[in-house]
């Protein structure tokens, strides 16, 4: 097998430092020990003895393998950024909204606006997930999280993006273009393993109830997800 890498350079690389990783059988727990690897001449290289991980080191290898990140000026809504995740939250609003079951359901509702609840959304390696808010305000690290009512998401938030036209990168300059996304996609089948919303009549209820009105999204209708936002940013319950 042959692999090929390119750093967009001419640059000579040497083997230097080695990691080992060990896992028990479970798979559940692991620690990792850095070598320094030992050369000669005509000789295969050699392991030195196991040292322990600082994170000095761990800041230097991810600054040499993923770059430094690009500066960016944070708006006002974003709750949390690393380098591999973006989480922000959008303001309760009235927004067109387009369905497309396979029985037809919803379809003569398809394309009106309705008003939205407040949202969180978080945007990884996962792709999109989404929370609801009770109050249209920037929330804090204990606040409840209810459950996002729309169809085409998992219990967990995770969006099924399915024909969606989303964005490839978390970044500041992408947030509005996830926003318009998901909206602008077609919903096309509820999530049963949870409950949407606590309106007597299901998703499809809301929706209907909702559809063209000019009154706020009705807070009382979502239901708690059983998550703080820290937990929700964490991808924890």
């Amino acid at each position: 097998m042959q692999t090929q890498i390119s750093i967009g350079s001419n640059r000579n690389f040497a083997l230097s430092q080695a990691l080992l990783i060990y896992k028990a059988d479970s798979n559940r727990e692991a620690f990792v020990t850095l070598h320094q690897v030992g050369k000669q001449a005509h000789c295969p290289p050699t392991l030195g003895p196991a040292e322990t991980l600082t994170q000095a080191f761990l800041d230097s290898l991810v600054r040499a393998v993923g770059g430094n990140a690009a500066v960016e000026v944070l708006p006002e809504n974003v709750l949390a950024r690393t380098q591999h995740m973006l989480a922000w939250w959008v303001p309760a609003k009235a927004r067109r909204m387009f369905f497309q079951h396979a029985q037809g359901v919803l379809d003569d509702i398809s394309g009106q606006v309705c008003p939205q609840p407040a949202l969180v959304l978080r945007v990884d390696g996962s792709g999109l997930s989404l929370r609801a808010l009770e109050k249209s305000q920037r929330p804090e690290a204990k606040t409840r999280m209810m459950v996002a009512p729309y169809w085409n998401i998992y219990a967990n938030g995770t969006v099924c993006l399915g024909s969606m036209r989303a964005p490839k990168e978390a970044s500041v300059s992408a947030m509005n273009r996830w926003e318009t996304s998901f909206y602008e996609s077609a919903f096309t089948h509820p999530n049963d393993a949870q409950r949407l919303t606590t309106h007597p009549g299901g998703s499809e209820g809301l929706w209907r109830k909702l559809a063209g009105s000019q009154r706020p999204f009705p807070s009382k209708y979502l239901n708690d997800a059983k998550q703080s936002l820290a937990h929700f940013m964490k991808g924890t319950p």
